[in-house]
């Protein structure tokens, strides 16, 4: 099966995304290559969702010899994805090779590093700007953030999220590796949400990183420290 059910997640088996995945995490993949492998990733989970969790109708089309049958899938005029800045952005142009007619809304939401993590393990996060476009209850809706680490930022857009729209059908978090701790703290603050991970790693640090992890996904596509 191309997406596998965990007990917090559901894990995207598709070996090109492993395969991908690996060289994201190599120490020595330059900025270029690994903005491109963020992209090849998006599409590969995007495809994957669309085999997975997408439903097929059939249709009638005319062949340039004779009628026949064809399939067709369902839904994909009603996707929106959303763009959980930055690192998202590359890892959301892939996914719209698998969906080019989704509507596309960008929330801008950084945890504050230098607060340090509370109590619970979860950071303070700024929300800097979010638009949204409307969201239907027939819409499939795809949060994108390559990292899910303690589950802070992510549990912060879908407030942002939920609070301003109507209940889709499909909800999907979606991100290329997860932490054990976040997948739970994701998974009890927003249960109507299907979280889907290319990995899911060992731990967290002390500062909050996934070990082992990539790295930090933005500076790494970004060539910022």
């Amino acid at each position: 099966m191309p997406i596998e059910n965990r007990e917090n997640a559901y894990l995207i088996t598709h070996a090109l995304a492993k395969d991908t995945l690996s060289r994201l995490r190599d120490v020595e993949t330059e900025q270029v290559s690994f903005r491109k492998g963020l992209v090849k990733l998006g599409r590969i989970c995007g495809y994957e969702i669309i085999d997975g969790r997408m439903e097929t109708e059939y249709v009638e089309i005319e062949t340039p010899l004779e009628p026949t049958m064809g399939e067709r899938v369902r839904g994909l005029d009603d996707v929106v994805i959303v763009n959980v800045l930055r690192a998202a952005t590359p890892f959301v142009e892939g996914l719209l090779k698998a969906f080019p007619r989704a509507r596309q809304g960008v929330i801008s939401a950084s945890r504050d590093e230098e607060a340090g993590r509370d109590a619970d393990g979860t950071f303070p996060i700024t929300v800097d700007y979010v638009k949204l476009p409307e969201i239907n209850e027939e819409d499939t809706v795809i949060v994108a953030d390559p990292m899910l680490a303690t589950g802070s930022t992510m549990c912060t857009v879908l407030e942002h999220l939920t609070e301003s729209s109507a209940e889709p059908d499909n909800l999907f978090v979606l991100s290329a590796v997860s932490a054990p701790d976040g997948l739970l703290r994701v998974g009890e603050s927003c249960p109507e949400a299907d979280l889907l991970t290319v990995a899911i790693d060992d731990r967290l640090d002390e500062n909050g990183f996934i070990v082992p992890g990539l790295g930090d996904a933005g500076d790494r596509a970004f060539r910022t420290t």
